[in-house]
């Protein structure tokens, strides 16, 4: 444990709410800031997320903090957590505590214990720090593990050897931080995900813990470098063995998406499945994602390498627009990663994909055209002379989707 800093403390009062938050304290059990908070304000970053721990009983201390900041509380009992909401302020309280593991990837059993054991079962060893939250000891670090001389070295260094098979969503998650702050793992910790890769630990583990992680990496502004990590380590065929990572293809769909308004998680993610959509199909429904989202995913994956074909030829408006209609945007994001060339594309985007007729099927019903197939037909072909130019405004439209109706064109 060190002396107090009086530069992180300063960084602690300044997060928006402590002015609430640190006086709400006083008369509970020890309270610490930890994990990603105390690493991000050391690194003189900003941190989002506040997370507390209590030496005691977190949720009492959660109902006592809601009742005294007029906010509300969530508790999830099984770990001993609770989120406090109050205005500005958002914090996750934890008591501190240990896990065990009772098998390789499994969710952890949890009991009470000291912020220093809490600390030795943390991930990595620059998330294994706590700062003082109490009043005379606001930013004394307890760094049991020499976290912060590996965040100033930038080393990801696990804090034993069982890590990766305890919890291998760890892997992802380390990949993440090398590119996420610009860190290396450490040679040892790196040996330790290799053999883990080896033992296909990442097939241990449920494939939403997996999601989680994996969304998490996609979602990284440096997602090339975190994809081409996890070729390197061979992670990708651990999480299952067609797949194989493209960093070029997933950050040319995450750019993509950015051009076509996709989700670039999702585009990225169908990116990374493109290689071997059906035998993926399996896995990617394992990893829990909602039905919308895994089937724009998984007809993203499938369609783009015949849309980025189809554009390369010439196409007319309305045939451009019959090709890429159907497609979610995640498609047309994977298609650009693809190399499909963006000006039919954006041309699509911008021109044509809004384009929609001024009449529908009761003006040719009330002209006295029966219900009947040819009625959607007539509306169809009206919309694609629409598109080609042939046919503009309300009684041109009318005067052609009438003659087809009646079998005239």
């Amino acid at each position: 444990m060190s002396a107090v800093d009086p530069e992180l403390a300063r960084r602690i009062a300044e997060l928006p709410g402590m002015e609430r938050l640190l006086p709400a304290l006083a008369g509970l059990p020890p309270a610490f800031l930890v994990g990603g908070a105390v690493r991000d304000l050391l690194r003189g970053a900003e941190s989002v997320d506040v997370d507390v721990a209590i030496e005691g009983d977190a949720l009492a201390a959660a109902a006592v903090l809601a009742d005294r900041l007029e906010g509300e509380v969530t508790t999830h009992e099984r770990f001993g957590t609770a989120t406090v909401r109050a205005g500005e302020l958002a914090l996750d309280l934890a008591a501190t505590r240990n896990e065990r593991y009772a098998r390789p990837g499994a969710l952890p059993d949890v009991e009470p214990a000291s912020l220093a054991e809490d600390l030795a079962r943390r991930d990595f060893t620059v998330n294994a720090m706590a700062a003082s939250l109490a009043p005379d000891e606001l930013g004394r670090l307890h760094d049991p593990h020499s976290g912060l001389a590996d965040l100033r070295a930038g080393a990801i260094r696990v804090l034993h050897y069982r890590s990766f098979a305890e919890d291998p969503t760890r892997l992802l998650r380390a990949v993440r931080y090398e590119v996420r702050l610009g860190f290396t793992m450490d040679s040892a910790t790196e040996g330790w995900a290799r053999e883990a890769v080896v033992e296909r630990a990442p097939a241990t583990v449920s494939g939403s813990r997996v999601r989680d992680e994996l969304l998490d990496l996609l979602g990284e502004d440096e997602v090339a470098a975190g994809i081409a990590r996890v070729r390197g380590l061979g992670l990708d065929r651990a999480l299952h063995p067609a797949l194989t990572a493209d960093p070029e293809l997933v950050a040319g769909a995450a750019l993509g998406a950015v051009e076509t308004g996709a989700d670039r998680v999702l585009a990225a993610l169908a990116a990374l499945v493109a290689g071997a959509p059906d035998e993926l199909a399996g896995w990617l429904d394992g990893l829990g994602l909602g039905r919308a989202e895994r089937d724009r995913v998984a007809r993203a994956a499938r369609r783009a390498p015949a849309l980025a074909e189809a554009l390369s030829g010439e196409l007319r408006a309305s045939e451009l627009h019959a090709l890429l209609a159907p497609e979610p945007l995640e498609a047309l994001a994977v298609a650009l990663g693809s190399g499909a060339p963006g000006e039919p594309l954006l041309r699509y985007l911008a021109d044509l994909r809004t384009v929609r007729l001024e009449i529908a099927g009761a003006d040719l019903l009330a002209a006295g055209v029966p219900q009947s197939p040819a009625v959607g037909r007539a509306l169809d072909e009206t919309l694609r002379r629409k598109l080609d130019g042939e046919v503009s405004g309300h009684d041109d439209e009318l005067e052609m989707a009438l003659a087809l109706a009646r079998g005239a064109r």
